[in-house]
């Protein structure tokens, strides 16, 4: 079976493993910490890791008793083994795997973080019901999206490799939220350009 999530070319590489980058997904956790806080002892899952240093903030600013760290490029997670302290690294778990086939039982994750990866995926909707499956009731989804907008328009459609079929705008994004039983409890958003949300699983 093929890979149906597509893998970052030199352009995305470019943006997401960039300083700047990092400092944004500091505020961003931050941010996600402020509205909902983890009780200790969680097992975490972060997908589409990248380099680690989404994985890495998560660790420091919300201390999981198991972090496991996902991408599907095999060179990203060699860059997180680079990225990491081996202090950080001892306490994860980096593995390489699809979003849309997950390797997990039903209902294992405290949280699943989610850093603009879903618009990366063809069948985004597979790879949300992925993600609500391994959380437990209860559980939140941390997430960061773009919408078309940003990634689609006719300067950045020719630098950056994305899907241009069955993509999300906002009104579908929150109703496949919905759809999973996943209930918003704060997000920042522009309906044109993206979101930031905290939500959790009720069921």
């Amino acid at each position: 079976m093929g890979k149906v999530i597509m893998k970052l070319n030199w352009a995305e590489r470019c943006v997401v493993n960039n300083p700047i980058r990092v400092l944004e997904q500091g505020f961003q956790v931050r941010w996600m910490k402020g509205v909902l806080e983890l009780a200790p002892g969680g097992t975490v899952l972060e997908v589409g890791c990248g380099r680690g240093a989404g994985a890495g903030l998560i660790r420091e600013h919300f201390r999981p008793a198991s972090l496991h760290a996902q991408d599907l490029d095999e060179r990203m997670i060699h860059k997180a083994r680079r990225y990491l302290s081996p202090e950080a690294r001892a306490e994860m778990f980096l593995f390489v795997a699809d979003t849309v086939q997950l390797p997990y039982r039903h209902a294992v994750m405290d949280a699943v973080f989610c850093f603009g990866v879903l618009h990366h995926v063809p069948d985004w909707q597979t790879a949300l019901s992925e993600l609500a499956r391994v959380l437990k009731p209860g559980g939140v989804l941390y997430l960061e999206e773009i919408y078309p907008t940003v990634y689609l328009n006719p300067i950045t459609r020719h630098l950056l490799l994305h899907p241009r079929e069955n993509r999300f705008q906002s009104q579908d994004l929150h109703a496949a939220l919905r759809q999973h039983q996943f209930r918003m409890r704060a997000a920042k958003e522009h309906w044109a350009l993206g979101i930031l949300a905290v939500a959790v699983k009720d069921h």
